[in-house]
């Protein structure tokens, strides 16, 4: 087995039957060129990801991401495929690995984020949220970082949402998605890089709301102190979530919480910040 490409010192892709797998263990990637052997005995796992483009995705997080988060995450997903049979789809492996991530960086800097449908998730999906409390647990001994309860509960959306057997229509919510993205698109006149990260980390949280809406369950968590900062510091991102309240509310008779205006207007301006930068 030859070292397709090196990703980082603990991270690489190989090549095995026209098919593309990343490989994770210490060291893997340390001093090495594409085409070098793979020393067997450095491989702590191995993803093959069926999807190109989930694939490209999961690398290219892999680049910013401790390996012991990424040791977490699939122990995670390993044990959610195995013991309790989810049938899950590989988007879980860039959603999952993000989050946690994030979650663990916030938590380092002291910022903690409630999760409005803690209560929701607990009680109507028991399996997933078992999932996630023991997902506490993992990320500690990997990690060495104690995340709330709270996380328990976004673990648990993620494995839901990455279920073939999704809580809305796929078409329903693709949808949604897709006019949700179109507003943003034509009030800042922009095109998405839709191979990017960010857009990618946007699109799920659209994914994460047109569920809540379809289910009936808003996000309410009562930031109303980091509400007001966000809506003065990001304006132009707030007049645009002001455009996707109306729209939702026409056409699907959904009133936006301010949290849900919170977190989306701070997506958006991750979303337009990135374009910025590009341009310049």
């Amino acid at each position: 087995m030859k070292i397709n490409k090196i990703i980082n010192n603990n991270v690489i892709s190989v090549m095995q039957n026209n098919q593309e797998s990343v490989v994770m263990g210490k060291g893997i990637g340390f001093q090495k060129q594409e085409g070098d052997i793979v020393e067997e005995s450095k491989i702590d796992k191995v993803f093959d990801l069926n999807n190109q483009e989930i694939s490209e995705r999961f690398k290219t997080l892999l680049i910013e991401v401790p390996i012991e988060v990424v040791q977490a995450v699939e122990k995670i997903i390993e044990v959610a495929k195995v013991e309790y049979h989810k049938d899950l789809s590989d988007t879980i492996y860039v959603a999952l690995t993000d989050h946690i991530n994030f979650a663990i960086e916030r938590q380092q800097e002291g910022m903690t984020i409630k999760n409005g449908l803690l209560w929701e998730i607990k009680k109507f999906y028991p399996t997933e949220y078992e999932i996630g409390i023991r997902a506490l647990d993992w990320i500690d001994e990997s990690a060495e970082v104690k995340l709330p309860v709270d996380e328990a509960a976004f673990i648990a959306i993620h494995l839901l949402n990455a279920e073939h057997n999704n809580l809305a229509d796929y078409n329903q919510v693709t949808e949604m998605v897709r006019n949700i993205l179109s507003l943003v698109k034509y009030h800042f006149r922009i095109d998405f890089d839709e191979e990017s990260l960010t857009y990618f980390r946007f699109v799920t949280h659209l994914k994460f709301l047109a569920q809540r809406i379809y289910a009936k369950n808003s996000l309410n968590t009562s930031e109303m102190e980091l509400y007001e900062i966000v809506k003065e510091k990001y304006k132009e991102a707030f007049k645009c979530v002001k455009k996707i309240e109306s729209f939702l509310m026409k056409k699907y008779q959904y009133e936006m919480t301010h949290d849900e205006a919170l977190y989306l207007t701070i997506h958006i301006q991750r979303l337009i910040s990135r374009n910025e930068s590009v341009d310049n």
